[in-house]
């Protein structure tokens, strides 16, 4: 398994990344600073996806066993949009980055120029989740975009010999709510959402997340949405 530097929460610096990657500048990454509804109507709109930073904590370790078991058990098995982009985490570090790649690729208006994120989607259109996770991983370009801005975070992000910390995605695909979790074995519904409610909907389950841990104050949330002039 190869190792990056891990991503920090820094908006202007995942900003920096995804335009190198090749995302259209009408996008940027923001801070969400807060939950609540009028909190969350500061937010630029749209809102494309939200990100959500928090620790792997015992508590979520053993949700996320019994979630799996849950799933596997299902009388019948879960039907997925076809063209949902889910891939594996097989890189070390790399959550921040597939966290991004969840978020972009999930959102067929957000122009992608030619260049690093393009020629990845677009290998990785009919692969499976695990291919797509090794792809990423023995993609030399991808590693050098990750390193290079893993560095500009204000503190020293090469300093960290063990994460705790990990990135998920939340988006809404034909009106499902999904998290998507390169460490977990399929994407999960969080059931109905829209264009119009997705913000709280998406806010609920971070909220939710939150609430495993509620002595634990080590928790980001994100936003991709449009940037502001």
């Amino acid at each position: 398994m190869s190792i990056w530097t891990p991503l920090e929460s820094n908006p202007e610096v995942l900003t920096k990344y995804i335009h190198k990657l090749g995302v259209s500048s009408a996008w940027s990454v923001t801070d969400v600073i807060g939950l609540d509804e009028e909190l969350l109507a500061m937010l630029p709109r749209p809102v494309k996806a939200l990100i959500l930073l928090f620790p792997i904590s015992e508590a979520y370790e053993k949700h996320r066993a019994d979630e799996h078991e849950r799933i596997k058990a299902a009388a019948e098995p879960e039907k997925y949009p076809k063209d949902l982009f889910y891939m594996k985490q097989f890189t070390h570090n790399a959550c921040g980055t597939v966290a991004l790649i969840h978020s972009v690729a999930n959102n067929k208006d957000i122009e992608i120029a030619a260049g690093v994120l393009k020629n990845f989607l677009e290998k990785g259109a009919n692969l499976s989740p695990e291919e797509r996770g090794q792809a990423l991983e023995q993609d030399n370009a991808f590693t050098e975009d990750h390193q290079m801005l893993a560095q500009e975070g204000q503190t020293d992000a090469g300093a960290y010999e063990t994460v705790v910390h990990h990135f998920i995605a939340l988006v809404n695909k034909e009106n499902t709510l999904y998290e998507l979790d390169g460490r977990k074995s399929y994407p999960i519904s969080h059931g109905k959402t829209s264009d119009e409610t997705f913000l709280l909907d998406a806010a609920k389950v971070c909220k939710d997340f939150m609430a495993r841990d509620p002595d634990d104050v080590r928790f980001t949330v994100l936003a991709l949405a449009a940037t502001q002039e």
